[in-house]
């Protein structure tokens, strides 16, 4: 008796490769073979050209710089990671669909990321880019990289909501506006002559609108829920939606057609557009509330921005203490334009992230987002690599230049660098949190120092 063939196993599909690194980490070694790239050899050969080609824009996305170096089995093609996180697609050079994806990953890890967002209230979130979905991303992202941004558009769009005149049908017990004479006497017939249905203009909010947010933000609150218990980070965007959801009460959920209508609301231009745009996002399922957990949006995140939102925070903080008034550069209120005699220059201007004065004294502070101070600390001086030396000089110059632009009896220089928690404790208990230097030189008295800051964590004014 001949037994019964085993039935044949259904040919799953490959997954998608993910390459992961982390920011200034790695490069990233991009294998040839995972694109199905015709030849004998199977390596990038001429195929380089239009693998770089279809990629440009994820690589300025992400701030990747591709290089091709040699090994053993030929040319290998590395993507060199900067200042930034987030998440681009990689395209096949010959069809140009999707077949890979990167991550870049914080070196400060996605808590500390989650923390300073948390803190400076999401202003700093990661932007999304015009690129197709990550394949894989969606497990390697904490579900709030892409739900904080979403609130927090949604959020801004009920505060730009204005109150206007809308169309609204109720039965009610004295006529209103226009009767609605067919359902009346359908009432009439079955003794209900006191519910007289009318349609009528009425002032308010536009209910459809505020009924689709509460939709996307209890879309959201579900995701956010099944990872709160072990993510500190999205039970505190639950806690925020919870909140917003409490100023919906009077709507029921309804999820967003294709088509998003804005009604008759008066809506800030830029508010609606960030908020129609999120609406979108939670309707189509892309990784938020949704069933397509492996493949997230495509994002990205300049991490010396937002270290600089940071330490703005955190100097407010110490202002409020120390009775101090700030100066901004992102908001061009600590700018020194130089006039060159001899045509144009690439350097235009000086410009300070932060003036701090008080009476005759001024500090000048930047915020680097670079590991200087802990390699300085823990590995010492003549230990550093040549290249850790050299931008290290380069920052200690431009702060030293920035203090040559003032006039004052004492003068603060001082460089803020992002330490591990871990980190910053060992250094704290032996008191090398800080490092300084004082350089007198005729009248003036500066201050040269170096300070490092817990990424993600409250620290008190010093």
């Amino acid at each position: 008796m001949k037994r019964a063939p085993k039935p044949r196993r259904a040919n799953r599909p490959r997954s998608k490769p993910l390459w992961t690194t982390t920011d200034h980490g790695s490069p990233i070694v991009v294998d040839a073979a995972h694109f199905a790239l015709p030849g004998r050899d199977r390596g990038w050969g001429a195929q380089s050209d239009a693998f770089l080609r279809f990629n440009e824009a994820a690589f300025q996305e992400l701030s990747l710089e591709p290089a091709m170096k040699a090994g053993r089995e030929g040319p290998a093609l590395q993507l060199i990671p900067a200042g930034r996180a987030g998440a681009v697609p990689l395209r096949s050079p010959q069809t140009g669909q999707v077949v890979a994806g990167v991550v870049v990953k914080p070196r400060f890890g996605w808590s500390g990321v989650g923390a300073v967002l948390n803190e400076i209230g999401w202003h700093a979130a990661p932007r999304f880019c015009a690129l197709p979905l990550v394949p894989g991303s969606g497990r390697e992202v904490p579900p709030w990289v892409i739900a904080g941004p979403v609130v927090s558009r949604l959020s801004a769009m009920l505060a730009a909501l204005r109150r206007g005149y809308e169309e609204v049908e109720a039965e009610l017990a004295r006529p209103k506006g226009r009767i609605l004479w067919t359902p009346f006497v359908r009432h009439l017939a079955t003794g209900r002559w006191q519910a007289v249905p009318c349609r009528f203009s009425e002032l308010g909010h536009d209910s459809r609108l505020r009924a689709n947010i509460r939709w996307a933000l209890e879309m959201v609150d579900g995701g956010l829920r099944r990872v709160a218990a072990g993510d500190r980070i999205a039970a505190l965007l639950c806690v925020l939606i919870r909140g917003l959801l409490d100023g919906l009460e009077d709507v029921k959920p309804v999820r967003p057609t294709t088509r998003l209508a804005i009604g008759n609301s008066l809506l800030d231009s830029g508010a609606i557009a960030r908020g129609m745009e999120a609406l979108g996002w939670v309707a189509d399922e892309r990784g938020l509330g949704g069933g397509r957990e492996l493949d997230g949006l495509a994002w990205t995140l300049e991490l010396d921005e937002l270290w600089e939102s940071y330490v703005e925070a955190i100097l407010v903080r110490e202002c409020a203490l120390s009775g101090e008034s700030m100066l901004v550069g992102r908001k061009g209120q600590s700018t020194f334009p130089i006039a060159w005699d001899r045509g144009s220059s690439s350097l235009q201007q000086l410009v300070p992230d932060f003036v701090l004065r008080r009476g005759p004294s001024i500090r000048i502070v930047d915020a680097k987002y670079k590991a200087h101070f802990a390699e300085i600390d823990e590995n010492g001086w003549r230990r550093l690599a040549d290249e850790i030396r050299d931008a290290h000089r380069a920052d200690v110059h431009q702060v030293l230049a920035y203090a040559a632009l003032y006039e004052a009896s004492e003068i603060q220089v001082e460089l803020v660098y992002p330490l591990r928690r871990s980190t910053f404790e060992a250094l704290h208990a032996r008191g090398l949190d800080t490092a300084q230097a004082r350089l007198l030189h005729g009248s003036r008295n500066l201050l040269l120092r170096l300070r490092g800051v817990p990424f993600g964590t409250k620290t008190d004014a010093s």
